[in-house]
């Protein structure tokens, strides 16, 4: 006969207690856009990377609720669902600014200034990889190959391509976010209200 670890008087070092649920308005529609999503696929667990997608829509990041969200409307284990949130870098596992400002500083990137950018954007908004500035506005982050070689060195906002940047032109770009004033794609029909 198996015992458990809890049985047993054994931490893993993993708090044992449930993630706290949604509130029903808020589950019942994330219900209706998880039946949606699941629908498109042959096998129910081939939804867990849009729907994780799905549940840090909701809360700006992927919380221990929306991981027990995953499993359970997917029949997985919270395990396998954690597994997978904290493998990929685009699940965020906590709270982060209202930009996302992700400089590529892969090959051909950093070769074209990309590395620059970056440390130019530490210095300035004075935060680390990672890292959200004090008033909560732009979370900065290095990113892997966004397959816009040809447009190095580029830094997206929020999923949105800003191309050929300089030192001075990234910086412009932060400060514009964060007093609130239009800023626009170099390509390509904007996906969000920057």
């Amino acid at each position: 006969m198996t015992t458990s670890s809890s049985e047993r008087g054994v931490s893993l070092g993993m708090p044992e207690l449930p993630a706290p649920a949604y509130p029903d308005d808020v589950r019942a529609r994330l219900e209706a856009d998880a039946r949606e999503i699941i629908a498109r696929y042959p096998d129910s667990r081939s939804a867990l990377l849009p729907l994780l997608h799905l549940v840090q829509s909701e809360e700006g990041h992927v919380t221990r609720t929306g991981m027990r969200f995953c499993a359970d409307v997917l029949g997985l284990t919270t395990a396998e669902v954690t597994a997978v949130a904290t493998f990929y870098t685009m699940y965020r596992r906590g709270p982060s600014g209202d930009y996302q400002v992700g400089v590529c500083t892969n090959t051909l990137c950093a070769v074209m200034g990309g590395d620059a950018l970056f440390e130019t954007l530490q210095e300035h908004l004075g935060v680390g990889n990672g890292g959200t500035t004090d008033d909560g506005k732009v979370t900065l982050e290095h990113i892997e190959c966004n397959a816009a070689c040809d447009f190095a060195p580029v830094v997206m906002v929020n999923w949105e391509f800003f191309d050929n940047q300089t030192p001075e032109s990234v910086k412009r770009l932060v400060d514009d976010l964060r007093a609130g004033r239009p800023v626009t794609p170099t390509r390509g029909a904007p996906m969000c209200t920057l």
